[in-house]
């Protein structure tokens, strides 16, 4: 059967025998154009025309009041949580099942991660587990929201949209305004995504997206913040450029800020990129809906859909196998055949700098972490 499985996919892709990665960018507009255009110029670092553009099409795009680039996804979240006010020693909800940037972010602003449970229909944090978890663990005082056992804040939640599948945003959204916590939403995996018309990362204070290589789009590395709140945003680009007060000539900075600027080299690409967007969205739903096909005739095996009230971008394709052993010989033939593919992340609170964070029982988190394997998803020519 797997034989015939990677036959498809060399099919699909029309590669007989080279090798198929996971997910390669794809660059055919205006990249190198723009790219001379920086040389020429001499503006390639943190300061250009580019950087400036490739803020405003995200902000068009997703309907954000302000975005701030930002040199990669990760510094964005640090951000991001250090703008919903979390402070040392706070606690953070979110997922186990998520790249681990998400929970770097959390430490790097001194804080500790909770890990909840993900839905079965989404893989994305679940509202439901959430709710129970914070009704047996935690309680307001004064407008905060804390944790029985240890004493600390609950400050903020990330949940983070799984390759490019809206979690249920919404409901999170209801418990987080009930109980006072912050959200950002790591909506690294998902530009062009939408829940129910609205695109991920504009439901929470703070949104996050990531520019990285292997993206629907990418700048070499990089993202965005996206804000609802104008005047957090023209705060943020201050803190993301050393907090310097703007002067021909003096150097006077008013708070501890961070060298967090895209160059705009970067951003050249970027923009390119996000011209090409919607054909690129467009090219890879349909080879979602190729590999949705091929896997109902498939006994076994069920492909990952889009959730409901949601357009997913299908960043990473992925498949349900039956269990460990089934998806450990599919991923050892087809990588064996030059055909990428791989499992989920390892889930986070395995890792031993998060072993010992609190999590709820993970059931779907463990169930996915066994089965769950990605397909190549890259753009077709």
């Amino acid at each position: 059967m797997y034989n015939k499985i990677v036959g498809f996919i060399r099919e699909l892709y029309g590669e007989p025998d080279a090798f198929i990665p996971l997910h390669a960018p794809v660059f055919e507009g205006k990249e190198k154009e723009y790219l001379n255009e920086c040389i020429d110029s001499t503006f390639v670092s943190s300061v250009g025309k580019f950087v400036d553009k490739f803020e405003d099409m995200l902000t068009d795009y997703t309907k954000s009041t302000k975005s701030v680039v930002c040199v990669n996804g990760t510094n964005a979240l640090h951000l991001a949580l250090l703008l919903v006010g979390v402070e040392q020693n706070d606690e953070v909800l979110t997922q186990s099942l998520t790249f681990i940037a998400t929970a770097n972010a959390i430490s790097y602003a001194g804080a500790y991660p909770v890990f909840i449970d993900v839905d079965k229909e989404t893989m994305g944090l679940s509202p439901e587990k959430m709710k129970i978890w914070l009704t047996e663990n935690t309680l307001v005082k004064g407008n905060e929201c804390f944790n029985k056992k240890t004493g600390r804040r609950i400050k903020a939640c990330v949940p983070m949209h799984t390759f490019g599948h809206p979690a249920k945003i919404e409901d999170i959204v209801e418990i987080c305004n009930e109980l006072h916590i912050e959200l950002v939403e790591d909506a690294a995996e998902s530009i062009g995504s939408f829940y129910k018309g609205k695109h991920t990362g504009t439901f929470g204070k703070v949104g996050v997206l990531s520019f990285n290589g292997n993206k629907t789009i990418t700048a070499g590395g990089g993202g965005m913040l996206l804000f609802q709140d104008k005047k957090l945003g023209v705060y943020a680009k201050h803190l993301t450029t050393q907090a310097k007060i703007p002067h021909r000539w003096e150097f006077v900075h008013d708070r501890i800020g961070y060298n967090y600027r895209m160059p705009n080299i970067n951003a050249a690409l970027g923009c390119a990129q996000m011209e090409n967007l919607d054909k690129i969205l467009s090219n890879k739903r349909k080879t979602a809906m190729k590999y949705k096909e091929y896997f109902k005739t498939v006994e076994g095996i069920d492909f990952f859909d889009e959730p409901e009230n949601c357009l997913s971008n299908f960043w990473l394709n992925a498949i349900i196998l039956k269990n460990i052993e089934a998806r450990d010989e599919f991923l050892q033939y087809s990588n064996d055949n030059g055909v990428m593919t791989r499992p989920v992340w390892t889930l986070m609170n395995k890792l031993p700098m998060f072993a010992v964070c609190q999590t709820d029982d993970l059931t779907n988190t463990k169930w996915f972490e066994e089965r769950v394997v990605n397909l190549p998803s890259s753009v077709r020519n």
